[in-house]
């Protein structure tokens, strides 16, 4: 296997696995969340932290620099009109992302407090909720934008 598949082949991987534990992350707490059951919070909470920082992160961090040294031996410039508009896509589900991982950290404090106590979650835990969910879309729709930029490679403009 030469260097250039070798890459995409952990390009594609990590691309799975970031938007993958990103969706599957998003799902259990969506409906913990909805479940008003305080323990489900605490664990589900807990565990999205452990998911983005042991499968997220670095999936993002390998992500660019993939797909840079890709760009780079394909020959394709950086300002080809799809990579342009990836790029920024990255970046916007990225200035999503990183607000959605604090929230997460505080979320998964909050309830796990609330649940060792056997109290409600506080006001608080519900807006952060809603923050986080509302952050989630945006990003979640430009990795799928990625995606569809990466596999089609549209000339979009001059």
């Amino acid at each position: 296997m030469n260097t250039y598949l070798l890459l995409k082949t952990l390009h594609i991987l990590s691309s799975v696995l970031m938007v993958g534990t990103g969706f599957g992350s998003a799902f259990y707490m969506f409906f913990a969340n909805r479940s008003g059951n305080v323990a489900a919070q605490a664990v589900v909470s807990r565990l999205v932290v452990r998911a983005d920082w042991w499968f997220t992160t670095p999936a993002v961090i390998i992500q660019p620099l993939s797909g840079w040294a890709l760009m780079a031996l394909a020959g394709w410039p950086w300002h080809t009109p799809w990579l342009l508009l990836s790029m920024a896509l990255y970046v916007l589900a990225g200035l999503c992302w990183l607000p959605v991982v604090a929230m997460q950290i505080r979320m998964a404090q909050m309830a796990a407090s609330a649940d060792a106590q056997g109290q409600p979650l506080p006001d608080e835990y519900r807006r952060l909720a809603g923050r986080w969910e509302a952050l989630g879309y945006p990003a979640f729709v430009a990795m799928l934008g990625v995606y569809y930029l990466m596999v089609n490679k549209p000339a979009l403009w001059g």
